[in-house]
């Protein structure tokens, strides 16, 4: 059992920033990957950044230059800066990390997830 605890989540004005923070806990064998997706009410979930255990980092187009993802292997712990934040940037932001195991002869990926944290951008 993975528990992913997220924190950072709040009410900003337009142009304001926040930082979400998510760490991994419990049985896991190596984490290769952690990230955040959004969803807004209406609208299907959408990656909004990802990294890599290694280091290799994607963001969406809607988000470049002013978010930032970061993270500490050692804590599991993933975290999203937000900058510049506009109205649109309003959603549930979920965290989600991807425990890879290697076994002889294949590669399993397990997929695990936050229960969200509201981000809420308004004046």
């Amino acid at each position: 059992q993975v528990q992913l605890v997220e924190s950072g989540g709040g009410l900003v004005q337009p142009g304001g920033s926040l930082r979400l923070s998510c760490a991994a806990s419990g049985s896991m064998f190596s984490i290769y990957a952690m990230g955040w997706y959004r969803q807004a009410p209406g609208k299907q979930r959408e990656l909004v950044a990802s990294i890599t255990s290694g280091g290799s980092t994607n963001y969406a187009d809607s988000v470049k230059g002013r978010f930032t993802i970061s993270r500490d292997n050692a804590k599991n712990t993933v975290y999203l800066q937000m900058n510049s934040l506009k109205p649109e940037d309003t959603a549930v932001y979920y965290c989600n990390a991807v425990d890879r195991v290697v076994g002889v002869g294949a590669i399993y990926d397990y997929d695990y997830w936050g229960q969200g944290t509201q981000v809420t951008v308004s004046s």
